[in-house]
Order: structure tokens, then sequence, then C-alpha cells
């Protein structure tokens, strides 16, 4: 008798929850933006507060 054993398509799962956690494998729908567009849109936000503060008087 042979048996056939299935191949897994991912690594080995991390060890929390007993396997029950497995976040990583959701797809999200919706936008996808890089993190590095996050940081740059939130730094330009932060710089343009500080000049408007600066330079448009109260």
């Amino acid at each position: 008798m042979s048996s056939k054993k299935k191949k897994k398509s991912s690594g080995p799962m991390p060890a929390s929850s007993a396997g029950l956690l497995r976040f990583f494998e959701d797809e999200a729908h919706g936008i996808k933006v890089k993190p590095q567009y996050v940081i740059m849109l939130a730094v330009f936000l932060i710089a343009i507060s500080i000049l408007l503060l600066v330079f448009v008087p109260p």
C-alpha cells in the first residue's frame, strides 16, 4: 500500500495559541499602500503643520 502525502505550501507555523492564530494568511481587501508612503505622508503633514504655526498669524 502506498500513501500519498500532501505537500505544504508554507513553512512551519509559529507556536502561538496552538496554531489558531494565522493572521498573516488573511488577505485584506482594500487599498494597498507601501509603508514608506505612509511615513512620508505623516512627515509631510507634520512639516506643513509646523510651517503653518510659524508663518500664519493666529
